[in-house]
């Protein structure tokens, strides 16, 4: 397929079909049982089958969905959670999205793009928290290029200070042509998102107006294929729930995952389910906003429906609320998530002038003010990283900032070789461990060090390989001893 040819990818949403297959749907108990079952053994499902587990009205039958999306994830995943921050770049915007604050007739939208020595303080602050992992996020527009958005990637890459450094970039930003794609994976970047926001035809016009480059339904729909043939192996998905229904829209994420597989022969690596926030000046119709109750569905008919794919939860949900849906199969968070452009090294420090004691301050604070106008929507969790680890610990979780099978090519094809029967466990539980232990020694408060190394202590200990076991102790032995950093498996 040349970057010309986008006829060749038809859309492949069958609004009709969905429909159809949600209403015939019967949540029988026993199917029920046989469809989770089926997950189990961590094969995706098909229509019918994720459609049977949206007909469930049962409560008690729910519970049995909820207990097999906890113990599918543990079994693919572990007790892992991946960490990650998110990074606006620029929020000039050429489209009108109706449920955007960055869109582009919000007159009291404050514009913005980072400047070198701006997007330096940000990584400063970032890097200071502990950070290894970001998405960078950029408004549809002109001057945010391929070329342009590689330039600021590299300059990511390249930013160390101290001992802090960015080892994983993913990008949140406009479908590109396969070019474009090409110039993405010739700078390193890990996962290229580029969410549908709602698969429902209709919805998706009325929300995305036809005079708009996001107007274009298929061309954001065939985004994914593109950037596989440019060589980029590892996509993100998600639709913005509160759009439609939510059933449908779980739908449309399993074509779409579906769709890749048969085409590309991999499925996406991971898919966001965000619900719709406060953005400024934004008035919705709130017949299709998500309750909680039906948020935490979402996410465990997703984990069973696609077993081997990451699935991210982001700040806009409340820390109460992401502690409840922790359980129900996500594999990765944002933390200390700031999405102001420019609020990192306002908050954290980052060059500005602090004070080494009103930074440390900050990196402990549980909240900080938001300023709407200078954000794409409201967060519900602006805890410090350090607070959401100590949570995460607390709970029996292992933070994790691994990046080792983006670096050594387990992406793609490869990485579902591993996942898909389980055995990225052997990679993802030590090397979540040995990089826990760089945080806890280079950036934790006193508090979350002493909790977390008990957990890494305990979590070594059951590691059931002998000399995988000895080769970890001796790793996180070399991080609290020396400058050593960055030893994965």
């Amino acid at each position: 397929m040349s970057t010309a040819s986008r006829s060749e990818v038809a859309d492949f949403i069958d609004d009709r079909k969905i429909e159809e297959t949600l209403a015939a749907a019967k949540p029988d108990p026993a199917r029920v049982r046989e469809v989770l079952a089926k997950s189990l053994s961590k094969k995706r499902l098909e229509p019918d089958e994720t459609a049977a587990l949206l007909a469930i009205k049962d409560p008690d039958l729910w519970q049995e969905v909820f207990a097999a999306a906890r113990k599918l994830k543990t079994e693919v995943y572990g007790n892992r959670i991946v960490l990650f921050a998110p990074l606006y770049v620029g929020d000039k915007c050429i489209n009108n999205c109706a449920y955007c604050g960055f869109r582009s007739s919000n007159r009291d939208a404050v514009r913005k793009t980072l400047t070198d020595e701006e997007l330096h303080s940000e990584l400063v602050a970032l890097e200071g928290q502990g950070h290894k992992r970001l998405i960078l996020v950029w408004g549809e527009h002109p001057d945010y290029s391929p070329a342009e958005m590689a330039r600021v990637i590299s300059i990511v890459y390249s930013t160390k200070v101290g001992k802090g450094e960015i080892r994983r970039v993913n990008v949140n930003a406009a479908p590109l042509d396969v070019e474009g794609y090409r110039t993405m994976k010739a700078v390193g970047i890990g996962t290229y998102q580029v969410f549908q926001e709602t698969y429902h035809h209709p919805t998706y016009r009325v929300m995305h107006p036809a005079n708009t480059r996001k107007g274009d339904y298929v061309w954001r729909l065939t985004s994914h294929d593109r950037a596989m043939e440019a060589g980029v192996d590892d996509v993100g998905i998600g639709a913005l729930f509160g759009l439609y229904d939510w059933r449908f829209e779980v739908m449309g994420l399993l074509a779409h995952t579906t769709h890749l597989e048969e085409r590309c022969g991999v499925g996406p690596h991971t898919i966001s389910f965000p619900r719709v926030n406060v953005a400024s000046n934004v008035e919705m119709d709130r017949s299709h906003f998500v309750s909680d109750e039906d948020f935490k569905k979402v996410i465990a008919v997703l984990r069973l429906s696609v077993p081997y794919t990451g699935m991210i939860l982001t700040a806009r949900e409340s820390p109460e609320l992401r502690r409840e849906c922790l359980q129900l199969g996500v594999s990765q968070i944002d933390a200390g998530s700031r999405i102001e452009l420019g609020a990192y090294q306002e908050n954290y420090g980052g060059g500005n002038g602090d004070s080494p004691s009103e930074r440390e301050d900050a990196r402990y604070s549980p909240h900080f003010p938001q300023n709407l106008e200078r954000e794409q929507f409201e967060l519900h969790d602006t805890r410090p990283l350090d607070i959401v680890v100590r949570e995460l610990i607390q709970d029996g979780y292992i933070p994790s900032w691994c990046t080792s099978c983006y670096r050594l090519g387990r992406t793609g094809e490869h990485f579902m070789e591993f996942s898909i029967p389980g055995f990225i466990k052997r990679y993802c539980t030590p090397n979540a461990l040995t990089t826990l232990a760089e945080y806890l020694t280079d950036y934790a408060s006193e508090e979350t060090k002493r909790d977390g190394f008990i957990l890494i202590e305990k979590e070594t200990a059951q590691i059931p390989d002998e000399k995988r076991r000895a080769q970890v102790q001796s790793r996180i032995e070399k991080i609290r001893t020396t400058d050593e950093r960055d030893l994965y498996f």
